[in-house]
């Protein structure tokens, strides 16, 4: 059975860093591709960070330059000079089909594996 676990969320003030990790299992892990989603109140859930099992990545625009995307064990997010827009339910995904993954994009059409989600929340 494929399990996702995120941890790490927290209220922080704007301008400051989160690290969030998942923790993955029941799979091929670094056979998959993963990222991390988003999901504000009244929005639709959005891509934020992916990784391919080759370690390319691909980031939406709205956190170029502040948010990291790594896999070692786990699957982590850094997330530095955060705003509040940043705030929203934070989803760690994987794409597992039984073959290596080379391409990884943002669209959640393209995962069919999601953890339950951790709290980000950005205070001004």
């Amino acid at each position: 059975e494929v399990q996702l676990v995120e941890s790490g969320g927290n209220s922080v003030q704007s301008g400051g860093s989160l690290r969030l990790s998942c923790a993955a299992s029941g799979y091929t892990y670094n056979s998959a591709c993963m990222g991390w989603f988003r999901q504000a109140p009244g929005n639709e859930r959005e891509g934020v960070a992916v990784i391919d099992s080759d370690g390319g990545t691909l980031y939406a625009d709205a956190v170029k330059g502040r948010f990291t995307i790594s896999k070692d064990n786990a699957l982590y997010l850094q997330m530095n000079s955060l705003k509040p827009e940043d705030t929203a339910m934070y989803y760690c995904a994987a794409v597992w089909l039984g073959v290596r993954c080379h391409v990884a994009t943002l669209h959640t059409s393209q995962y069919n594996y999601w953890g339950q989600g951790t709290q980000v929340t950005v205070s001004s």
